[in-house]
This record gives C-alpha cells, sequence and structure tokens, in this order.
C-alpha cells in the first residue's frame, strides 16, 4: 500500500466516487462483478476508472486499503491486551473473516493462481503479518502448534470464508468452519 501522488480535486472526486460506488457494487453484486458496471454506477467513464486503477486487483486494494490497516490496529490491541493468547488469535482471523465475507468472490481473488503478486496480494501479504505476530505469541504460550504458520492460517480462513460463500449447506456459517478448523490449531 504505497503512497500515492497528490490528485486534483476533481480527480480526488473521482476516485472516491469510483471506491464509494464499487464498495455498494460489489457488495451486492460480488467483487467479480463487470468493472464498466463500477464505472456507471459512479458516472464515470471506464478510462476514468482504469486511469485510478488499472485493474480489478488494484480497485479491491483500494477499497481494502482502510479494512486492512484497521485488522492492524485491531491486532496491535490484541498483541497489546492481557487475554489469552490463543483467544487472541482466533479473534483476529474472525475479523479477517468478517472482512473476506464483505464481498462475494473476494476471498477466491486472493487465494486464486497469479504469477506476479498484485497489489491486492502485497496489501494481504502485510495483514498476514499482524496475524504471525499474534501466532507467534500464542505459540510461545504454548497455546497454538508450533508447526503452523501465519500463511497457512490466512488461507484457512480464506478457505472458511470461500466455503461459506459457495451455499452448499445455509446452516453452516465461515465462523463455525473457522472455529471448527482452529480445534486442530490451538492447545
Amino acid at each position: 500500500m504505497q503512497d500515492r501522488p497528490r490528485l486534483r480535486a476533481d480527480a480526488r472526486r473521482n476516485r472516491d466516487r469510483i471506491l464509494a460506488c464499487a464498495h455498494t457494487v460489489f457488495s451486492e453484486q460480488g467483487s467479480d462483478v463487470a468493472l464498466e458496471d463500477v464505472a456507471k454506477e459512479a458516472g464515470v467513464g471506464i478510462g476514468t476508472l482504469y486511469r485510478h486503477f488499472p485493474n480489478r486487483a488494484a480497485l479491491l486494494e483500494g477499497l481494502l486499503h482502510q479494512r486492512l490497516s484497521q485488522l492492524d490496529t485491531f491486532a496491535n490491541q490484541l498483541l497489546a491486551e492481557e487475554k489469552s493468547p490463543g483467544e487472541s488469535l482466533i479473534a483476529w482471523h474472525l475479523r479477517v473473516l468478517e472482512h473476506l465475507s464483505t464481498y462475494r468472490g473476494l476471498a477466491a481473488s486472493l487465494t486464486g493462481p497469479g504469477t506476479t503478486p498484485s497489489p491486492l496480494h502485497v496489501a494481504c501479504h502485510t495483514a498476514q503479518q499482524s496475524g504471525a505476530a499474534l501466532l507467534a505469541k500464542a505459540q510461545a504460550a504454548k497455546q497454538a502448534r508450533p508447526d503452523v504458520t501465519a500463511a497457512e492460517l490466512f488461507l484457512l480462513t480464506a478457505g472458511a470464508a470461500w466455503a461459506a460463500e459457495q451455499g452448499l449447506d445455509d446452516s453452516v456459517t465461515g465462523e463455525q468452519l473457522l472455529r471448527l478448523a482452529f480445534r486442530g490449531v490451538l492447545h
């Protein structure tokens, strides 16, 4: 999540409008909706959208920038608390699950194949580092298996979000799946 050059006021308004409309459209229709639909909803041309966000991953990264910052802040709060490290670890992953569930299709786009890291993958890797600190604390307290990595837990969380999103069994939620999986992670 690199610093962006300062934008003219009208360009800033367009960018903000694109992000607001993308949030609405992605929340309602999923993150794989045509970007032309986002541009139309924002009242801008597709060229304007691509000038600000060269691809879908960049648009998702723009949307998630604030959410990922919130995850980092939440991790730091959990690290500072006197709470059980294992409880803190699962609390953070439940928050990640909540964020991944905001836009249908997001979990799949984070775990999909790619030869070069997109801004979205880089941003999520940064978020994983917050989870890594919580995992290390839980492992040091002997509350989490020593052979588990932060990347594995992030993928596990994304998998729970994806599975719940598929709606194969309406009685099973992403939180239930994640808590079930964490029974094998926490002591």
